[in-house]
């Protein structure tokens, strides 16, 4: 079984930073690529951004030139470093694993709350 762990939301000022952590643990998997994706009340789901295991980044438009996002391969750790942060961010979190071994399969934390005040 995969367990994730993800840190570093809280609450933010606009134009502010946050730094999301992820860390995925447990018995033997082989990681495809690993990232964030992001609900805001009364919204579906969506990308904000996934890196593979090649370090191919995949950003999504709304966030493009103000996160990044970067892995740990020996911790299987992924991080989302958030910069000039504006209260449309305001969302749940939700750390994504995509593994290809021992089968293919997506995990998915439990999702850490961003608050960006205006």
């Amino acid at each position: 079984q995969v367990q994730l762990v993800e840190s570093g939301g809280g609450l933010v000022e606009a134009g502010g930073s946050l730094r999301l952590s992820c860390a995925a643990s447990g018995s033997s998997f082989t990681i495809f690529a690993m990232g964030w994706y992001r609900q805001a009340p009364g919204k579906q789901r969506e990308l904000v951004a996934m890196i593979s295991n090649s370090d191919n980044a995949n950003i999504g438009d709304p966030v493009k030139g103000r996160f990044t996002i970067s892995r740990d391969n020996a911790k299987n750790t992924v991080y989302l470093q958030m910069n000039s942060l504006k209260p449309e961010d305001t969302a749940v979190y939700f750390c994504k694993l995509v593994v290809i071994r021992p089968r293919l399969g997506d995990y998915w934390g439990q999702g850490t709350q961003v608050t960006v005040s205006s």
